[in-house]
């Protein structure tokens, strides 16, 4: 069979590797792959503007099926059947460079070294570019001649002639690792990277040579690497791999080599030595075996104290990440500080009574059960204590974590070892029959969702997926995986203190906003004296337009913001008309109230994209954040008209246009 083409544009297009250089030699040689069947080679020549391509058709044909016969007898390891077939292939076609190849493969694996480089000399005396003929000299050579002189000579052959092998490169490199040659691999498996970097073998190749040359930071880069890379495999087939298997146990014993040293010491102490130097606050840090968590700091402002205190928990693995962990939320507060920004987290007995009374069902169970009412106390202090811990933390953490992996490379082993065992912890705590059988099951789904949240993270940062062992229902998987959505949002550009916006977003969507209150710092420390007083002064001035918050006040600007891109609010304009209908039939006192109740709730600021705010003195109505607002604005524009531009709301334009239309209609 004979195919001629003419070399001109059309066969660029058709084959668009030969339009990028390389003259005839580059024709040939794609040409010459295109046409291949199996290892009967065509025979391309180039006459002028002219490339023919002579195909053997009627030897294909005759030998096509013996040839694959022998490779599948090959491939099942019966060398004693495939062999006769493949001499008498042999002796039709001694021109066919991979049927020698074949043979020195079987008499290689039969343990004949000399017959079998007697045939793949055969085989690249027929086709010096043999690539897979080239690997197995180079493998005989390496492994039984203990020549790795000619092993080499035969690899750079190899390389020369398939450079997009990286499979057959990565072999190469593990061969010469095996040999001790580390320095030789390496130059064979970075050639592979660059081929293709998505193939685990050659990250975990390179992770044991990196292990061989003590360079333990890289070798756990290198595993991390394979790790990840089995992350679109099916979770079954992920299981079941020996290369994902080892790769794992490796990472865990690489990352507690590295946990046995002092490194992580000189990482957090010079961390701390940083922050006292912005903060201008001395730091100490203690081992504290009693503390209820891995880890806390104890800010000075807090305890009235001259410093900071770390405290952690000896026993805890890879201590060293918990301590660097509780010097970022410090390192946050500084940042929030200095941009006057920071809130406090307050939860009062009054917010406890609340979240009491919201599981009072489940504390009916439980003393159906015989718990006595100081069990019951014990139960309500550890739950409510636990939920706003994971409230508050969940989401800060996630930052902290992306700036430890991303600021401190040389801590992503202890934090690998310490973030591992703490969701080990979390999956227990949502999980264990006993816990689930007395806990409210509406407050194990909302835990459960937070630790589906730094569970998504730990598989993003460590390739590893505990997202399963949590047994979650789709719905608490949905809500982990749109929490963690918003947070890779706000992580692309975070600005100072917006890790409190993430917080109260969240607590808001799973309606635990009533377990806490944010407050600004900056008030507190400078205005207020107790935190009681602060909260009734929240409702004596549910406005506070007498004390700047920079907290609030950004969260507004960002809201204009968006407003401003499309000029006047056409959508705020029609809600001002609803609103102006709905309170011409309400007396003034309920107008004014209405108003309070809006600015009350609105204290940390409205998000446009949330749909379901309510007012207590609406019932059955959900509010937008532009309905909202536009309540918000025409209540005080009726009810109290000299205060309106305290409101820190532009929207006077929209507010004449709907008073125009509600009078029209």
């Amino acid at each position: 069979m004979q195919i001629i083409h003419k070399i001109d544009d059309f066969l660029f297009i058709i084959f668009p590797k030969i339009k990028m250089g390389g003259g005839n030699s580059l024709i040939i040689s794609e040409l010459e792959n295109y046409y291949r069947c199996g290892p009967f080679k065509p025979i391309v020549t180039i006459d002028n503007e002219w490339v023919t391509i002579q195909i053997d058709t009627p030897t294909i044909i005759s030998q096509e099926a013996d040839y694959r016969k022998t490779v599948a007898l090959c491939e099942k390891g019966k060398y004693t059947e495939a062999k006769p077939i493949l001499k008498n292939l042999i002796d039709k076609n001694p021109t066919n460079s991979e049927y020698h190849r074949i043979m020195g493969q079987i008499l290689s694996d039969e343990g004949d070294q000399e017959e079998a480089i007697n045939y793949l000399i055969d085989a690249l005396r027929w086709d010096s570019k043999n690539g897979w003929a080239l690997l197995m000299m180079g493998n005989i050579f390496a492994r039984y001649k203990n020549d790795v002189a000619t092993a080499l000579t035969y690899y750079d052959q190899a390389l020369v002639a398939n450079t997009q092998d990286h499979i057959s490169l990565t072999n190469i490199g593990y061969l010469l690792l095996q040999d001790e040659k580390l320095e030789e691999a390496k130059k064979y498996l970075w050639e592979a990277i660059k081929i293709n970097n998505q193939y685990p073998n050659t990250h975990f190749t390179l992770a044991l040579i990196a292990e061989k040359e003590q360079d333990l930071n890289s070798a756990f880069y290198s595993t991390i690497q394979t790790i990840q890379l089995f992350l679109q495999m099916p979770v079954a087939a992920r299981e079941k791999d020996e290369l994902y298997q080892n790769a794992v146990k490796h990472a865990f014993t690489i990352a507690n080599k590295i946990i046995a040293t002092d490194e992580g010491k000189k990482i957090f102490r010079a961390f701390r030595q940083q922050l006292e130097k912005d903060g201008g606050t001395a730091v100490d840090i203690i081992a504290d075996a009693d503390i209820t968590t891995a880890a806390k700091i104890e800010f000075a402002e807090n305890y009235n104290t001259d410093q900071h205190i770390v405290r952690f928990k000896p026993q805890y693995p890879a201590v060293a990440h918990l301590i660097m962990h509780e010097l970022t939320h410090l390192l946050f507060v500084i940042a929030a500080r200095k941009e006057g920004l920071n809130q406090l987290f307050v939860a009062t007995q009054q917010h406890k009574a609340i979240f009491i009374k919201s599981i009072e069902a489940n504390l009916s169970h439980l003393k159906k059960l015989g718990l006595d009412k100081a069990g019951i106390d014990r139960y309500c202090n550890s739950i409510f204590t636990g939920l706003n811990s994971q409230i508050y933390n969940a989401p800060i953490d996630l930052f902290i974590e992306d700036f430890l992996y991303n600021e401190y490379a040389e801590l992503r082993p202890f934090q690998f070892i310490s973030m591992h065992a703490l969701l080990l912890e979390a999956i227990q705590a949502v999980t264990d029959k006993k816990i689930v059988e007395l806990t409210a099951k509406e407050i194990v789904s909302k835990s459960k969702i937070y630790n589906l949240v730094n569970a998504l993270q730990f598989k993003a940062l460590f390739g590893l997926d505990f997202t399963s062992d949590f047994n979650a229902n789709p719905a608490e998987l949905k809500q982990a995986m749109a929490f963690y959505e918003e947070y890779q949002q706000y992580k692309e550009d975070k600005q100072p203190a917006e890790e409190y916006e993430l917080l109260q977003h969240w607590a808001e969507d799973l309606q635990l906003d009533k377990n806490f209150e944010l407050i600004s710092e900056t008030e507190y420390r400078t205005k207020r004296t107790d935190i009681d007083n602060l909260l009734n002064s929240i409702e004596q001035d549910p406005l506070e337009a007498a004390t700047p918050d920079p907290f609030k006040e950004r969260q507004m600007d960002k809201f204009q913001q968006s407003q401003e891109s499309i000029g006047l609010n056409m959508a705020v304009v029609l809600f001002m008309v609803d609103a102006l209908q709905y309170f011409q039939t309400q007396p003034a006192a309920t107008i004014k109230k209405i108003a309070i109740e809006i600015a009350m709730q609105g204290i940390e600021g409205y998000r446009p994209g949330k749909k379901d705010y309510t007012i207590p003195s609406i019932p059955n109505q959900l509010f937008t954040g532009y309905k909202i607002l536009s309540y918000y604005y025409v209540s005080w524009a009726i009810a109290m008209p000299g205060e309106v531009d305290k409101l820190g709301l532009d929207y006077g334009k929209e507010y004449e246009m709907a008073v125009q239309m509600h009078k029209n209609n």
